[in-house]
């Protein structure tokens, strides 16, 4: 196994069958191997700085029916809210105040979200705090609304692409949405020049080792600047309201993987794996994550953001609390870093 981590780290890649292998097996020396080695990738890469970007989730309205999602179009149960510009901008200012130079304004596909309400808003925020990135999380657009938002003055973009499988990413949404049109939009998102990202949930329903191999060959081939993996975790309202939340060991093994694959990728320790671990954050990070997304959405509407039971989104996932965060990253020998934390490689051109 050794052998295998290290062609893994010297190469960046394995054979589909040498993924099964690290995949399957279930030792603890296999995934503390694993860890080790793409904590010390990570640590080289970007020293021991953990970079913090200030999430402000702006609408939890979706016109979407995924089946997991607590957002989903038929959750008559949610909450559903939209912040305005000025309370948008009043996060920023907020996270500004507190050391944040990333902002990212995260939503469902809200049709509310035009182009003619995103642009002025992204170019007011980009105009106020120039020093700072901004990241979108809005999911599904066309290459056109891409790019004026990326001309107002985003610079990232989150859109993971959930499953490599075309049949399981059917099981997982509905009929109207398709895993081409997905791949298609993280393709424009590159070639736009938004440091891009994408990911997966892990233990979702009908997830398979042959279909976790495909998400990492899937990564192989986009080379994403950014990769979100973080447990799948159920909501009470969709109908998969009884499935059993992902494994956290197989999902810090595959974060490990990932940062063996992807040096220099911005890899966050999820709210996800927080939510269902005490110790989710600094088990992310010793398995090579590098960024953490504390919370900067008005507290009123937090529990309003309901994707998945029992998100978490207060103590280290708080904004308000960087201090806690700081020290318990402290206790693992860590720091927060208040830079930007740009993704430093040239991105990748996809034909």
């Amino acid at each position: 196994m050794k052998s295998l981590v290290k062609r893994l780290t010297d190469n960046r890649q394995l054979t589909a069958d040498e993924y099964r292998v690290l995949l399957t097996d279930d030792s603890a020396e296999t995934l503390n191997l694993l860890r080790d080695n793409a904590s010390s990738v990570a640590r080289r890469q970007f020293g021991q700085g953990i970079f913090v970007r200030g999430l402000i989730e702006i609408s939890s309205h979706c016109h979407n029916n995924c089946l997991y999602c607590g957002l989903r179009r038929d959750n008559r149960q949610a909450m559903r809210y939209r912040l305005t510009d000025d309370e948008i901008l009043g996060c920023c200012d907020f996270g500004y105040r507190q050391g944040l130079r990333t902002f990212v304004l995260q939503g469902g596909e809200d049709p509310s979200l035009t182009d003619n309400r995103l642009v002025p808003l992204i170019a007011e925020i980009h105009r106020r705090w120039n020093d700072a990135a901004i990241t979108l999380s809005l999911g599904e657009r066309s290459d056109n609304s891409y790019r004026r938002l990326f001309q107002a003055g985003a610079s990232r973009y989150l859109l993971r692409h959930e499953a490599a499988d075309t049949d399981l990413y059917n099981q997982l949404h509905p009929r109207e949405m398709s895993l081409d049109n997905r791949i298609d939009c993280i393709k424009n998102l590159i070639s736009i020049g938004y440091q891009t990202g994408m990911g997966m949930m892990i233990g979702t329903p009908g997830q398979t080792t042959d279909h976790l191999i495909a998400d990492l060959q899937l990564m192989q081939w986009l080379c994403p600047h950014m990769i979100g993996i973080g447990p799948f975790i159920p909501h009470r309202h969709t109908p998969y309201a009884d499935h059993r939340p992902g494994d956290i060991y197989l999902t810090l093994k595959l974060i490990a993987i990932a940062r063996l694959m992807h040096p220099d990728a911005l890899i966050p320790a999820t709210t996800a794996l927080n939510t269902l671990s005490p110790d989710g954050h600094t088990a992310g990070i010793l398995s090579g994550a590098n960024v953490i997304m504390p919370n900067l959405s008005p507290a009123s509407v937090r529990p309003k953001y309901d994707i998945y039971d029992n998100k978490k989104s207060s103590g280290t996932e708080a904004a308000e609390c960087l201090n806690r965060l700081s020290a318990e990253l402290a206790t693992i020998g860590y720091h927060i870093d208040y830079s930007r934390g740009d993704h430093q490689s040239k991105a990748t051109t996809i034909s």
